[in-house]
C-alpha cells in the first residue's frame, strides 16, 4: 500500500523518481543470497591479530596525545586535542561496534572482553548497547521495531513537549542525544540500556547487562577519583570535552547513514517491510581523511545487510556488490579531506525531517510547516 497520503514529502520524492524513472521503494529485483554470492569469500573472513592491531594503534594514538596534551598544557594545543582525542574516541567506539557485531573474530570471549575495554572507557555499556543495535539491525527501516533515530509517528509528533521538538530538530542538539538516548531511549519508547528489566532485553540477557553496568559505573568511578587527583577542571579539558566531540561524531554519522540523502528514503511497516528492503533505505557516506581513522564505518549499506563482515573488508565487498544493487545503492559525494559537504545534508533532514504517518505501509518523512519556519527564522 502506497502512502500517498503524505503529502508535500511524498510529492517531491515522485517529481525526483519520475525524473530518474525509479522508485526506491519498489521491492528490488535481487535477493540478499545473490547480493553475498558476488562478495568475495576472503571479505568474510576475520583476522583476530589485524583487528587487535587497530585496537593497539588506537588505543597508543589516545595516551599519546594525552601525554602531548599535559606536557604543552597550551590553549592552541587544546583545541587541536579536543577534536584529535574526540574522534579517535569515536573510532574506538567503531571497534568496540564490531566486537558487539562479532565481526572483530571469532571468539566471542575475546570479543566481549575487547568490547568491554573499548566501550567503558568512553562510558558505552557494551552489552545493553550491544543488544539494542543487534535490534537496530534486524529491523532497520521499520518505523516502529527499528531502534535508532526511529522516525516519530505523527500522533508521537503531535504529543512531544516543545522542549522535545526544539532538542531533537534543531541543530546543533540533536548530536548531543546519545547519553540520553542511552538513559531513556527515543521519544514514544520506554527503557534504560543500563536497566536489565525494561522490555529491551530478554530475561536470558539480563546477566549481560548487569555486566556491563557494572563495567560502566567502575569507569565513571574512575572518572571521579581522578577529577580529585588532578581537579576537574583538568579532567574536562582531557577527557570531557574529548567525549563531547565523541558523541556528536556518533550522532552525526548514524543520523546521516539513514536520513539526509537528496533523495527522499522511504520507511517501512506491516508487509511491505522486509530484511532486505529495510537495509536498502541506508546510506554510504565518505568522510573524506577520516574514512581510515573511523575504520570505514561510511560503507553502511553493506555493513548493514552483512554485519559479520570486518570493517577492513567493507570496501572491497562494497566494490563488488554494486553492479547487484544497481540504483538501490547511493554513490556517496566524494569528499575533500574534512567532510563539511555533509553539514547541509544533516541541517537540513534535521529541520525538515519531522514525521511519518500513522497510516500506510511505505512512508516517507513529512514536514511540520509551523517548526520548520520556526527554524528559518532563527537562522536568518
Amino acid at each position: 500500500m502506497k502512502a500517498e497520503a503524505n503529502g508535500e514529502a511524498i510529492n517531491g520524492f515522485h517529481k525526483l523518481s519520475e525524473e530518474d524513472d525509479f522508485d526506491p521503494s519498489a521491492p528490488p529485483p535481487f535477493r540478499l543470497a545473490e547480493i553475498r554470492a558476488a562478495i568475495p569469500k576472503h571479505c568474510w573472513v576475520k583476522d583476530p591479530w589485524r583487528a587487535l592491531s587497530y585496537v593497539v594503534r588506537d588505543v597508543l594514538a589516545v595516551f599519546g596525545l594525552m601525554a602531548m596534551a599535559v606536557y604543552f598544557e597550551s590553549w592552541a594545543f587544546y583545541v587541536i586535542y579536543w577534536i584529535a582525542q574526540g574522534t579517535l574516541f569515536w573510532a574506538l567506539f567503531v571497534l568496540g561496534h564490531d566486537c558487539g557485531h562479532g565481526s572483530f573474530s571469532d571468539y566471542p570471549k575475546l570479543n566481549n572482553i575487547v568490547g568491554h575495554i573499548l566501550h567503558s572507557s568512553i562510558l558505552v555499556p557494551y552489552h545493553g548497547w550491544r543488544i539494542s543495535h543487534r535490534t537496530h539491525h534486524q529491523n532497520h527501516g521499520h518505523v516502529e521495531k527499528d531502534e535508532s533515530w526511529v522516525p516519530l509517528s505523527e500522533k508521537t509528533y503531535k504529543n512531544v513537549t516543545v522542549s522535545t521538538k526544539l532538542f531533537r530538530f534543531r541543530v546543533p542538539f540533536p548530536m548531543f542525544a546519545y547519553p540520553i538516548y542511552l538513559w531513556i531511549r527515543s521519544p514514544g519508547k520506554k527503557g534504560s540500556h543500563f536497566n536489565p528489566n525494561t522490555d529491551l532485553f530478554q530475561p536470558s540477557e539480563r546477566n549481560y547487562v548487569v555486566t556491563s553496568t557494572i563495567c560502566w559505573t567502575m569507569m565513571a568511578a574512575l572518572l571521579f577519583c581522578l577529577s580529585i587527583v588532578v581537579g576537574p577542571f583538568q579532567m574536562l579539558k582531557l577527557y570531557g570535552i574529548p567525549y563531547l566531540i565523541f558523541v556528536m561524531w556518533l550522532d552525526f554519522v548514524t543520523y546521516l547513514h539513514h536520513h539526509g540523502h537528496e533523495q527522499k528514503l522511504p520507511w517501512y511497516r506491516g508487509k511491505e517491510w522486509s530484511y532486505l528492503r529495510g537495509g536498502l533505505t541506508t546510506v554510504d557516506r565518505d568522510y573524506g581523511w577520516f574514512n581510515n581513522i573511523h575504520h570505514d564505518i561510511g560503507t553502511h549499506v553493506i555493513h548493514h545487510l552483512f554485519p559479520q563482515i570486518p570493517h577492513y573488508h567493507l570496501r572491497e565487498a562494497t566494490k563488488a556488490a554494486k553492479h547487484v544493487l544497481g540504483k538501490y545503492y547511493r554513490e556517496p559525494k566524494k569528499s575533500g579531506p574534512v567532510p563539511f559537504h555533509l553539514i547541509n545534508n544533516l541541517v537540513q533532514s534535521i529541520e525538515q525531517d519531522h514525521y511519518v504517518s500513522d497510516t500506510g505501509e511505505i512512508l516517507y518523512y513529512q514536514t511540520d510547516a509551523q517548526l520548520y519556519e520556526s527554524s528559518r527564522s532563527k537562522i536568518e
